[in-house]
C-alpha cells in the first residue's frame, strides 16, 4: 500500500502521525491532572479510589488484546480514530461522574471506557507509526513516542492551567475530548485506508487467520523482542510512578526536589526519543539498544548506590536517556514483516503495559520491605537482561554476525 505514495502523501501521512501519538498523551494528562479534585467530589478512600483506576488498567488490556484483530478486520487508521472517539467519550463519562454527579462506578465506567479506546488507539498508532517508518524509509517510531510525551506535558500544563482558573471538572474533560475529536476529523484524512488492514498487506499472500495471528505468541523473535520491551518498560513505569518517592526517601530531600528529579528524567527521555531517528539511522538497532541498556543499567546503579542528591541527579538523567528507546525501536522491531504486524505489534506493547500496569505495583511491595532504593535492583536486573537480548531486534533477513547483522 505505502508504495503508491507519493512523496507529499507520506510527508503528510508523517505529520498526521506525530499528531496522533501527542492526542492519547494530551488526554491522559488530562484525566490524571484532575484526579485529586475527582478524588475530594466522590469522598473516596485511597483504597476506593484506587479501585476506580482499576477501571482504566481493565479497560487497557481489554483493548490491547482485541486491537490486532480489529485492525485486521477494519485497518490501522479506522482504529486509531475509533480508539480516540472511544476515548474522548470515556473522559465526558469521567468528567460527569467526577463532578456532577458525583458518581464512583460512573467514573470506573469512564475509566474503562477511556483505557479501551487508548488500548486499542495504542497498537493501531504504533502500527501506523511502523509503517510510516516503511514508506519513508527512515527510523521514526523514537519521533513518535517523542510527540507522545510532548503531548504528556501539554495535557499537563492545560489542566494546571484549568485549575487555577476554577474550571468545573466535566467542563474541562468536555473541552479536551472535544479538542481530540476536533483534531481527529481534521487529521484522519492524511492517513491512508487500510493499513494493515488482512486484504491490503501488499505481500500477495493470503490473510492470516485468528489462529494464526495468536500464534506470533510462540514465535521465537517475537518472544524476545517483547522481553527487550518488557524489561525496558518496566525502567520506564517504575520511574513514572515511584522516582519522585524513592528520591524523597532515599536522599531525605523535599517534595519539590523530588519532583524536580522526575522532570529530569522525562526531560532525558522525551529529548533521547526527539534525537532516537538519528542514532537508530547511524548505529542501528541493537548498537542503539545495547547502549541504552548500559546507559539505564549505570543510572540506576549511580541511584542506588549514590551518596548523594546531586550525584544521584546524574544517575536519573542516564536511566531517562537510557529507558527511552526500548520500548520504540522494539515495536519498530516487531513490525518488520508487514504480514501480521498488527498482531505482532500488539503482542509486544501488550506486554509493555503489562510491565507499565502490573511492574510498579510489585516494585511497590518489594520495596515496602528492603527500601525503594533497593528494590530499583529488580529494575536493573530487567533492563540488563533486555540489553542482553537485544540481538533479537535485528531487521528480519539480515545474516548473523558482521555489522549488518548489528543493524
Amino acid at each position: 500500500m505505502a508504495h503508491s505514495l507519493n512523496t507529499r502523501q507520506i510527508h503528510l501521512w508523517r505529520i498526521a502521525i506525530y499528531f496522533f501519538f501527542a492526542l492519547p498523551g494530551f488526554s491522559t494528562a488530562t484525566w490524571i491532572s484532575r484526579t485529586p479534585t475527582i478524588r475530594d467530589a466522590l469522598g473516596a478512600s485511597t483504597n476506593e479510589m484506587g479501585w476506580i483506576i482499576f477501571g482504566l488498567a481493565t479497560g487497557s488490556i481489554i483493548g490491547l488484546l482485541g486491537a490486532s484483530h480489529f485492525i485486521a478486520r477494519f485497518g490501522g487508521r479506522f482504529v486509531m480514530v475509533s480508539g480516540l472517539a472511544i476515548g474522548s467519550i470515556g473522559l465526558i463519562t469521567v468528567g460527569l461522574g467526577g463532578s456532577w454527579l458525583a458518581q464512583g462506578v460512573m467514573v470506573f465506567l469512564g475509566l474503562a471506557i477511556f483505557g479501551f479506546g487508548n488500548g486499542i488507539c495504542d497498537v493501531a498508532m504504533n502500527v501506523e507509526g511502523t509503517e510510516v517508518e516503511h514508506a519513508a524509509k527512515k527510523s521514526l517510531l523514537t519521533g513518535f513516542h517523542a510527540a507522545f510525551s510532548a503531548g504528556t506535558l501539554i495535557g499537563a500544563i492545560a489542566g494546571a492551567a484549568a485549575i487555577k482558573a476554577g474550571i468545573p471538572v466535566h467542563t474541562h474533560l468536555a473541552i479536551a475530548a472535544v479538542i481530540v475529536v476536533l483534531s481527529i476529523i481534521y487529521l484522519y484524512r492524511m492517513v491512508p485506508a487500510g493499513t494493515a488492514q488482512d486484504n491490503k498487506t501488499g505481500s500477495g499472500e493470503p490473510p492470516m487467520t485468528t489462529r494464526e495471528r495468536m500464534a506470533v505468541w510462540k514465535e521465537p523473535r517475537t518472544i524476545l523482542i517483547g522481553i527487550v520491551v518488557l524489561g525496558m518498560a518496566f525502567a520506564e513505569g517504575s520511574a513514572n510512578d515511584w522516582l519522585p518517592l524513592v528520591i524523597v526517601d532515599g536522599y531525605n530531600v523535599t517534595p519539590a526536589t523530588g519532583s524536580f528529579a522526575f522532570g529530569l528524567f522525562v526531560a532525558a527521555m522525551t529529548i533521547g526519543r526527539a534525537l532516537g531517528g538519528k542514532l537508530l539511522d547511524r548505529f542501528g538497532r541493537v548498537a542503539v539498544l545495547r547502549t541504552s541498556a548500559l546507559l539505564a543499567v549505570a543510572g540506576l546503579l549511580i541511584v542506588i548506590f549514590g551518596k548523594s542528591f546531586g550525584f544521584a541527579a546524574v544517575g536519573v538523567l542516564l536511566w531517562g536517556f537510557g529507558s527511552a528507546f526500548g520500548f520504540p525501536v522494539g515495536l519498530s522491531a516487531a513490525g518488520d514483516n508487514p504480514r501480521g504486524i498488527a498482531a505482532r505489534v500488539g503482542a509486544v506493547t501488550t506486554l509493555a503495559y503489562f510491565a507499565f500496569l502490573v511492574g510498579p505495583p510489585v516494585l511497590g511491595i518489594i520495596g515496602e520491605s528492603v527500601g525503594l532504593l533497593r528494590a530499583l535492583l529488580v529494575v536493573l536486573v530487567g533492563v540488563a537482561i533486555a540489553g542482553l537480548l537485544s540481538h533479537a531486534a535485528r531487521p528480519l533477513g539480515e545474516e548473523q554476525g558482521g555489522e549488518a547483522s548489528e543493524r
